[in-house]
């Protein structure tokens, strides 16, 4: 199963109710409190998003966080590798492994590359605010 981690889709959530108001600061505890997730996991979220510069902290008594970008300029391909690394369907796609034990023998290595570009394409291609656009599946609109 080709999962995206749990800490990445965090990381979605948490940017899109960032979007939403893209000026205001938001704190890992409003945030917290406003998606119902743990306060640790969301400022762990913040810390890793802010050291990918998809968000920008500022100190202070009235401080925060906020979106380093518009939503329209935020793939989706870039909130996935900040918190999980380099996409890769199978390690021998990643040119820093190459610890394979069927390396000598397999038939289908170097097949993996196609289908692992299809994948970055279409997550580099989605943004932020793709995701938040109006669902005309589901009812309800975006992120509350």
């Amino acid at each position: 199963m080709i999962k995206i981690s749990k800490m990445a889709d965090y990381a979605v959530v948490v940017l899109g109710s960032m979007a939403q108001e893209p000026e205001n600061l938001m704190s890992a505890a409003s945030l917290s409190s406003l998606l119902g997730l743990p306060e640790p996991t969301v400022a762990k979220t913040l810390k890793m998003l802010s050291a990918v510069d998809l968000v920008v902290s500022v100190r202070g008594a009235g401080g925060g966080y906020k979106l380093h970008r518009a939503a329209e300029d935020i793939s989706i391909l870039e909130v996935i590798t900040g918190i999980d690394g380099p996409v890769a369907v199978v390690s021998c796609v990643d040119a820093d492994i190459d610890d394979c034990r069927l390396q000598g023998t397999c038939c289908v290595r170097g097949r993996w590359d196609g289908v692992n570009a299809v994948i970055k394409s279409a997550l580099a291609d989605m943004t932020l605010a793709e995701m938040l656009a109006p669902n005309k599946v589901a009812s309800g609109y975006g992120c509350q």
